[in-house]
């Protein structure tokens, strides 16, 4: 018999009497939820999806739930019945929705009733459960579930276009956990503020899994800027992107005297403050530091290899920079032949690690491409690491993708999207650098002959098709697209106009 799930093995290892492993923010079940209470209807719910069969066997199973203690319940119920959970975003328009749904294939839906009509649309053979009814609790065995299973597919951003599932199973989530918890010291007794989207891998694994897997507790909460200064002072450890971040200082200095002062001193009091998903102005880092004397922890990781650096828990964290690798994680600086090049010199990052990802679902070339001869996942990022061992980035590798507020967006799939516009003749999508977003998402445009375009009209009209982080924050016009002799567009030079 294969070796069991280690993640089910954790989780379900947990007192569950008294300790609150979630407080939830949604309307369906809002309030502290104990581990007990939150796996007994996750076992319901599980059993409802295997509907009489023992196990799932890697089925997947998509859901679209606000965040909130249903989601966790969600989450874990399709876990325990060895499937393989999609989580679906509220924030996603009815083509993004679609992609999602045809991408992967679920035989089963999970929603709830508020969102059911989002989700109706796109329905075609599959089963629908409504994850707010009340379901009996089971009567049998619960599904044995292998480490090698796959468990969850989170969507990234490609240079080929459209998202791509990025599929995991229970022995790489487990090891990303496993080596989290040792270099972040996460203690049983912490209580995380959790503001992040629950279908990106810093929301669902770093973060949420990250507290769940520690047997502590996770607050959902929608970020509001003057809302989570006040609930810093209730919490131990808390995640954010450098937007979020942007968006705290800009709060705080608009305060009066007598809540600065209140606020700031509620957020000394946390162990652990963290940023990811796109890299941390040292100016920004800087401001937290000197406002609530927190130096904020940078790492760096992505969907299909987990976290690979990170600045130390105990020891000087580096302005601009993301650290050492983690526990268990190799990382090489290459040029593009896949030699190492010296310490000092810039080069693609290249990861070797157990938290790898077991492909991009139902892309067999895409998966094979994305590791070089030695085994090595290629990162598209580059960077140098110094000769003290420490880790800095210098962008991507691939000028078609972006970092905004967070995101990973690849700027082939909002450049598509806009061709559709009547007034666009041709576009291209650019990040330039911005202090609050990270990178701006820019559409350069040329316009059709006789067609005038304003900003304020290119985003209400992309808000219908685009998620609203994907939409285009600057809007350039142009005569036509720099191009090179083979007809690619020159977006350096767009980047360096426009910047």
């Amino acid at each position: 018999m294969p070796p069991a799930s280690p993640l089910l093995s954790r989780l379900l290892a947990h007192p569950i009497a008294t300790d609150v492993a979630v407080i939830g923010h949604d309307g369906v079940t809002g309030g502290a939820g104990t581990y007990g209470a939150i796996f007994a209807r996750a076992r319901a719910l599980s059993a409802a999806l295997r509907a009489g069969r023992p196990s799932l066997e890697g089925a997947r199973v998509a859901f679209l739930v606000a965040p909130g203690r249903t989601w966790v319940d969600v989450l874990l119920a399709v876990l325990l019945a060895g499937g393989c959970a999609v989580p679906l975003s509220p924030l996603h328009t009815g083509p993004e929705l679609a992609h999602a749904l045809e991408a992967t294939g679920p035989v089963t839906l999970v929603t709830t009733r508020d969102l059911e009509p989002r989700l109706r649309p796109h329905v075609t053979d599959q089963k629908v459960l409504l994850a707010d009814e009340r379901w009996p609790l089971p009567h049998a065995r619960e599904a044995e579930v292998a480490a090698d299973a796959d468990a969850l597919i989170l969507f990234t951003s490609g240079t080929t276009g459209k998202p791509k599932g990025v599929v995991h199973t229970h022995a790489s989530i487990a090891a990303t956990l496993a080596s989290l918890e040792e270099a972040w010291r996460w203690r049983r007794d912490d209580r995380l503020l959790h503001v992040l989207p629950l279908h990106h891998t810093h929301g669902v694994v770093v973060a949420l899994l990250g507290a769940l897997w520690a047997g502590a507790t996770a607050r959902l909460a929608p970020f509001e800027a003057r809302a989570i200064w006040e609930l810093l002072a209730e919490s131990t450890v808390f995640m954010a992107v450098p937007t979020m971040h942007y968006k705290l200082m800009e709060a705080l200095r608009a305060a009066d005297e007598a809540t600065r002062a209140r606020w700031a001193h509620g957020a000394r009091a946390l162990r652990l403050m963290t940023s990811g998903s796109a890299s941390l102005p040292a100016s920004l880092l800087e401001q937290v530091a000197a406002a609530t004397g927190q130096t904020i922890l940078e790492r760096y990781g992505m969907t299909e290899i987990g976290m690979a650096l990170s600045n130390p828990y105990d020891g000087p964290r580096v302005p601009g920079a993301v650290g050492v690798p983690l526990p268990g994680v190799a990382v090489d600086v290459c040029d593009e032949e896949g030699a190492l090049v010296p310490d000092g010199e810039a080069g693609e990052l290249r990861v070797r690690s157990p938290q790898m990802f077991r492909g991009y679902f139902g892309d067999e070339g895409a998966s094979s491409a994305a590791f070089d001869a030695e085994g090595r996942f290629c990162t598209g990022d580059t960077g140098v690491r110094g000769r003290d061992g420490v880790f800095r980035l210098l962008g991507r590798t691939s000028s078609d993708i972006l970092k905004s507020g967070g995101y990973k967006l690849s700027a082939l799939e909002i450049e598509d999207v806009l061709r559709q516009h009547p007034a666009i003749a041709e576009v291209a999508v650019v990040g330039v650098p911005d202090l609050e977003w990270g990178e701006r998402v820019t559409a350069c445009v040329a316009l059709r002959n006789g067609h005038a375009l304003e900003l304020d009209e290119l985003r209400a009209w992309a808000k219908e098709r685009l998620a609203p982080y994907k939409v285009p924050r600057a809007l350039e016009r142009v005569d036509e697209l720099p191009r090179n002799p083979m007809g690619k567009v020159q977006k350096q030079l767009l980047k360096a106009r426009f910047g």
